[in-house]
């Protein structure tokens, strides 16, 4: 929060004359402080789509605070869809000592939970609000137009933290089992994202913030998570119940020991593997140092078959 400036609302007697007037309303938000896609979209897509929805299709004015312009560049067409209106910068230097005046402001957004919507107002209805915006071909999966044509699977290459040693090898046993499989990095452009990932029945990646470009596949296809030791929490928060949400199947593989980074640093019965939560007691800091960032997996590819010919069913029946 550290990124995000606080604002004071307050009342007078006597306000300053308005120097612009607007007939809309308007909606209060900083884009400030937010690392990665995961948090661009739980903490402030989903909020403001959310947030928006009781003004749409009439026009509603962003007022965003903390501009960052390489967040407003990726989702440009997400903001587009959101609002007509040009998005006002209050930060920026044009606007300084001018007093915007507007039917309603609304300060802050309204969020529900993690990648998740009310249930009166689904994530399917964001999922399809992504797909409409970005013109993706795929609403829902074919099931292989009966076996016409092979399943297409995205094994998603992480290049820093928690990286699938052995990526190449998996990729082959999923040939093996008859899978189109294409191994890709996630890049930075938004929209080719979208296209990319929509274009495939199965997407297996290592637990992280890139897995949250789940959203742009197809409903009814599946989600492998790879979750590395101490992170099957997180996992499950953050992307199985978000991923059941969006009519997704999911699968999910746990991380052993033995197929841990972790255990070439640490001895098999180290407190790092039996009590995993005590170290989340000493600090989000000292967690994340161990568990996410110093931790890459090499799988099991006998026992990682088996989690892809359950995909494979799941996909063509």
């Amino acid at each position: 929060m550290k990124n995000i400036t606080t604002l004071t609302i307050t009342t007078q007697l006597n306000p300053p004359p308005c120097t612009h007037t607007f007939d809309i309303p308007a909606i209060l938000f900083s884009t400030g402080g937010y690392p990665n896609v995961f948090h661009h979209f739980s903490d402030v897509l989903i909020p403001l789509y959310l947030t928006s929805l009781e003004f749409r299709p009439n026009s509603v004015a962003f007022l965003v605070v903390d501009t960052s312009p390489e967040f407003i560049s990726k989702y440009k067409l997400i903001l587009k869809a959101l609002s007509n209106d040009e998005i006002i910068k209050t930060t920026n230097n044009n606007n300084y000592n001018k007093v915007l005046c507007f039917q309603r402001v609304i300060a802050g957004l309204r969020s529900h939970n993690d990648l998740a919507l009310p249930p009166k107002n689904p994530i399917t209805d964001f999922t399809a609000f992504l797909r409409e915006t970005y013109s993706l071909e795929k609403d829902i999966i074919d099931m292989c137009e009966k076996k016409r044509r092979r399943p297409r699977l995205l094994l998603v290459s992480r290049e820093e933290t928690r990286r699938l040693r052995n990526e190449r090898e998996v990729a082959k046993v999923a040939r093996e089992l008859g899978f189109e499989a294409s191994v890709r990095g996630i890049g930075p452009e938004d929209a080719l994202v979208a296209r990319m990932v929509n274009a495939f029945d199965v997407m297996v990646a290592v637990h992280g913030a890139g897995i949250t470009n789940m959203m742009y596949l197809p409903e009814r296809a599946v989600l492998v998570q790879i979750v590395p030791v101490g992170l099957a929490g997180l996992g499950r928060v953050f992307y199985e119940e978000p991923s059941r949400g969006m009519n997704l199947r999911y699968l999910e593989y746990r991380v052993s020991v033995e197929e841990s980074s972790l255990s070439e640093r640490y001895g098999v019965g180290d407190e790092v593997f039996r009590n995993t939560s005590s170290f989340r007691e000493k600090g989000w800091g000292v967690f994340k140092s161990i568990y996410m960032e110093n931790q890459d997996v090499s799988v099991d590819l006998v026992r990682f078959r088996r989690v892809l010919v359950e995909a494979m069913e799941l996909v063509c029946g």
